[in-house]
């Protein structure tokens, strides 16, 4: 039993929620007073990070973990401990699910402290930091925490998944992502059966621009998913598969892989509908084709694709359900407000309101379901200015959303072709450089265009046009 619990756990911890489900409900079966099984079931319904676990279920298996503890004398002190601490998301009260998930990694934080030895409860506890984690704190302070208690760990016990798995969970921001990549290029050796621990590599490689290393995991990641989908009865391998693929869209593009990012779309449209997909997956499977158009400028595939709403509305409406997505709605309708302005012939208007978009994104860090912003804000202030023969501006801008995001395409081109308006020559070379080492083939015209450039290239002498590499970073 010992064993089977210990397999369950690792599966937990890389979020295989259905398969860990059904291995906690056959110990129930076996062992219908093993408090523990009912919390692992009740585990298995909580998705923190995601938002889209089955809360009734998870409250009902979590209440009968409670009926067994109290009525069961072998039930240990450190198992009620745990439970207790998940009662704190299933409470029925007048306070939100973010007040339930702080006062839970409360809870867990006295667990770390009362059972120092025990190494899963300081591997939880770094979860819940995680998961409460503002999406608006830029000192990403949980988050540094979550990786004093984690570093440790992975130090002794480097094949534990938990450990690798939210480590990058914890690092997946633009100022720790370094610290990941350790952890990033172990965890799917870890656990390499499992779609998730595949997958989950690549949110540190899009955070430092691997795009190779990304396409690699979201590859084998979206095979197992799709091999998963035939014994799965809930959407969660199809969650995964299209979480995947999503990470898998923007690194083919990022890496000048137009067909390939084709593929991706070709494949996501053919794939029948399967019931109870959540935000992960829908998220995925409702930018993917947006990235594929918006990416290369093609206009006219951008124009056929289908609006589920207008931008206000939606921003409004789910105002209720999350401040967060609220906000990420209303930069796009500042976005889009900024195009219609300079459309309009308006372009201090168009500027001004794209820079609001700009810093509104950049309020908030990027949820994990998305590998980035189709188009970030400030990119599109960076073209527009561009546009208005501001090339110097231009290029600070480009260059900031590099620091963000490095090595993407778009960014990378933009801020050459501004270097080399602004007059800056030997930036411009070594943005062009850039580009041509972090993308392949001639699919991509931009592309062809730098390799033009950097073979007629020569690289100027004056001392006042010279930029140091750090600005390409």
């Amino acid at each position: 039993m010992k064993a089977t619990t210990t397999l369950l756990a690792r599966k937990l911890h890389s979020f295989q929620y259905e398969k860990t489900r059904e291995g906690f409900v056959e110990i129930v079966q076996q062992d219908p007073k093993c408090a523990m099984a009912y919390w692992g079931i009740a585990m298995s319904h909580y998705h923190g990070l995601w938002d889209n676990g089955d809360m009734n279920a998870g409250r009902s298996a979590l209440r009968k973990a409670q009926e067994i503890a109290a009525a069961t004398p072998s039930t240990t002190a450190r198992e009620k401990s745990y439970i207790d601490a998940l009662a704190e998301i299933y409470k029925e009260d007048a306070q939100d699910k973010v007040a339930h998930a702080q006062h839970f990694e409360q809870k867990m934080a006295e667990m770390q402290a009362a059972y120092w030895d025990d190494s899963e409860a300081a591997i939880f506890h770094a979860l819940t930091l995680a998961i409460t984690a503002p999406k608006t704190d830029k000192t990403f302070a949980n988050q540094r925490r979550c990786g004093e208690i984690l570093e440790p760990i992975f130090a002794k016990n480097p094949h534990h998944p938990g450990v690798a798995h939210y480590i990058i969970h914890c690092y997946d921001n633009p100022v720790l992502a370094e610290r990941g990549l350790g952890a990033a290029r172990l965890y799917a050796k870890i656990a390499p059966a499992s779609a998730h621990a595949n997958h989950m590599p690549s949110h540190i490689f899009t955070r430092v621009g691997s795009w190779d290393e990304s396409i690699s995991s979201n590859l084998r990641s979206a095979e197992l998913a799709s091999a998963d989908e035939a014994a799965s009865q809930t959407g969660e391998a199809r969650d995964q598969h299209l979480h995947a693929m999503d990470y898998l869209e923007y690194a083919y593009l990022q890496s000048g892989r137009v067909k390939q990012a084709k593929a991706v779309v070709d494949e996501m449209n053919s794939l029948k509908p399967v019931a109870g997909i959540s935000l992960t997956g829908g998220y995925g499977n409702a930018a993917i084709p947006v990235r594929y158009a918006l990416e290369r400028g093609d206009w006219q595939l951008a124009s056929a694709l289908e609006a589920s709403g207008e931008g206000a509305s939606l921003r409004d409406s789910s105002a209720s359900q999350s401040q967060y997505w609220s906000n990420q709605i209303e930069v796009q309708r500042r976005e889009v407000a900024a195009w219609l302005s300079e459309k309009s012939g308006k372009p201090p208007d168009a500027i001004a309101m794209m820079r609001s978009a700009a810093e509104l994104e950049e309020s908030m860090d990027k949820h994990a379901v998305t590998p980035g912003a189709v188009i970030p804000a400030r990119e599109m202030l960076a073209e527009l200015l561009a546009i208005h023969k501001q090339a110097q501006a231009a290029l600070d801008e480009y260059q900031a959303v590099l620091r963000v995001a490095p090595n993407r395409f778009n960014a990378l081109y933009g801020a050459a072709s501004a270097a080399e308006e602004a007059g800056n020559a030997v930036l411009a070379h070594e943005l062009w450089n850039k580009l041509n080492e972090v993308a392949v083939g001639d699919e991509r015209p931009e592309l062809v265009s730098a390799r033009k450039k950097l073979a007629m290239f020569a690289t100027p002498r004056n001392e006042t046009t010279v930029r140091t590499s750090s600005e390409v970073k």
